[in-house]
């Protein structure tokens, strides 16, 4: 065990004092989209956070930094004599959030949950894992009730896992990937540790920029994985790396702390022999950054995107110019398979005190669109959105945004950054009052049906205008856990559609086939979507086994 010193040692890791004039606050001219708070205050700040089944958000931050601003329901109190700042707390530091009933419940998490990974298992529990101190071999449980709390087994892991990233397999397992000076993974449920070599040959002993690495599932059940500036295809099953793709060009760093972002792009044509898979990967911190902020100097954030398909024989990256640097920003994909990048900074890289000039604009990202016309500025938020914050989609097609604490402690005053405990919601220009006569309403399967592999689904859905038939697509969405500037587990699948039925008057039918298996979509609950000329309807939840 650490001692206590030393834990505290690590407790201000990267911390520096604010110094020098407040930097302006940069906006752009701005496209669509609107934005609306929804709560002043929801207790805590929001490191982490996952939509579950029951239209629930569960969000948590570290136990360390004192007292949160929410209490623990029913007198209950944590008594932890492990805990390095308040050892009997009465405060919550972990809340659930009804979505449908805008209402918040403080939740008890025991151990340390900073900087920790989570995914969904096939039945919809949130399967969370690591962080700090007490909690750094922690496996939580979450179940989606309306009671339910955290449960936990402080030595659900085989080694500490602090920064490591999480992805839900085929086969319904969870593999575990890095963290602080672990070039190794394991599987939930335990089985036995791995090594992964890449994690060390990515390793930078100053600034570890191969923390929180980007894992997407690629289409032939082998991870890409993403660390520092570099990239591999690996075999888990057989401890193998298949294919070393090429350096991002340039060089910089895109994960942690440079904490760039990054999302495995939808995946169409999924009944073809042959089908595609392509990464995007957007901003982050260059080379230097962080020694630099260190030292009060700020430099650019990067303003790139690479975009490579992983799939290809010979793969190469192609470049693109954001129309706003970013780090620290997070890329959610939108029903309709664009992506929104949203939150983050201009200067400086993520961790304690070390980031400027907030970018309050999000970006519309369009992947089908020409290479240099993907890229919309949307209207910006008044809230900067800062080191820990995170942002998921919900059901409804909104963007949920919370987080933002740069801090050791919460701080509210005499700070450049001021903890945030408000939580707000873009809405993007699809759900515009002006589009409701474009926008579908499903009417059946009902929500929380349950699908197989392989099978043809009829999506019945309504149209109050006139449908363009050859615009009526249908989407499936997995929910992802959001922290770190890292959507984990994010994925969207485009089922097909094209010319859909009438039923009768603004009543419409599509038969789309689910993905035939776990290699496309692991088993697990999806968001449906119809989506008509651009603008989706509200998902439906649905299983698929």
């Amino acid at each position: 065990m650490m001692s206590r010193t030393l834990i505290l040692s690590f407790l201000v890791w990267n911390l520096v004092f604010i110094s020098g004039p407040c930097s302006p606050i940069l906006t752009h001219a701005a496209g669509g989209g609107q934005w609306k708070l929804l709560k002043q205050n929801i207790g805590i700040t929001a490191m982490h956070m996952q939509l579950l089944k029951n239209d629930r958000v569960v969000i948590f931050d570290r136990t360390d930094f004192g007292l949160s601003n929410i209490s623990l329901p029913n007198g209950k109190c944590r008594n932890n004599p492990m805990e390095l700042v308040v050892e009997y707390d009465c405060t919550a530091h972990s809340v659930e959030y009804d979505v449908l009933a805008d209402s918040i419940r403080p939740l008890m998490v025991q151990t340390n949950v900073w900087c920790s990974s989570g995914s969904v298992s096939p039945d919809g529990r949130l399967i969370q894992t690591g962080g700090f101190n007490d909690g750094e071999r922690a496996v939580r449980i979450f179940r989606p009730c309306s009671t339910c709390d955290w449960e936990e087994n402080v030595y659900g892991l085989m080694v500490p896992r602090w920064y490591a990233t999480n992805h839900i397999l085929p086969d319904g397992r969870v593999i575990v990937i890095g963290g602080r000076q672990q070039f190794n993974y394991e599987f939930y449920p335990k089985s036995k540790l791995y090594s992964l070599p890449f994690l060390f040959q990515t390793y930078d002993p100053r600034i570890e920029n191969n923390l929180y690495p980007f894992v997407h599932l690629n289409v032939d059940g082998n991870l890409f994985i993403f660390s520092n500036n570099r990239a591999i295809l690996f075999d888990y099953k057989r401890n193998l790396v298949v294919r070393t793709y090429p350096q991002i060009p340039g060089g910089d760093p895109r994960s942690f702390p440079s904490s760039g972002s990054s999302v495995l792009l939808p995946l169409k044509n999924l009944q073809q022999s042959s089908i595609e898979a392509e990464v995007l990967v957007c901003g982050g911190a260059p080379n230097g950054s962080y020694v630099q902020a260190e030292n009060g100097k700020f430099l650019k954030a990067l303003n790139t995107c690479g975009r490579i398909k992983i799939t290809d024989v010979s793969p190469k990256w192609s470049m693109e110019t954001m129309p706003l640097a970013r780090v620290m920003g997070d890329m959610t994909l939108l029903p309709n398979g664009h992506v929104l990048i949203i939150n983050g900074a201009s200067e400086g890289t993520a961790a304690w005190e070390l980031g400027r000039n907030p970018v309050l604009n999000p970006v519309i990202y369009r992947p089908d669109n020409s290479y240099g016309s993907r890229f919309e500025v949307q209207n910006p938020s008044s809230i900067p959105r800062m080191y820990h914050s995170s942002a998921i989609l919900l059901r409804d097609g909104r963007i949920l945004v919370a987080g933002s604490n740069p801090h050791v402690s919460y701080e509210f005053t005499g700070v450049l950054f001021p903890t945030e405990l408000r939580l707000e919601a873009f809405s993007p220009s699809y759900l515009d009052s002006g589009f409701s006569n474009l926008r579908p309403k499903i009417i059946s399967p009902a929500s929380q049906a349950k699908v197989k592999y392989g099978e043809r689904l009829v999506v019945r859905f309504s149209v109050l205008g006139a449908l363009s038939e050859k615009r009526v697509v249908v989407t499936m969405v997995a929910p992802s856990f959001a922290t770190h500037s890292f959507s984990m587990n994010q994925r969207l699948l485009v089922l097909g559609g094209g010319k859909a039925i009438s039923i009768s008057k603004s009543t419409y039918e599509v038969e789309v086939t689910m993905p035939n298996s776990g290699s496309l979509a692991p088993s697990g609950y999806y968001l449906l979507y119809v989506v008509h000329q651009d603008i989706p309807s509200v998902g439906i939840w649905i299983q698929i086994q």
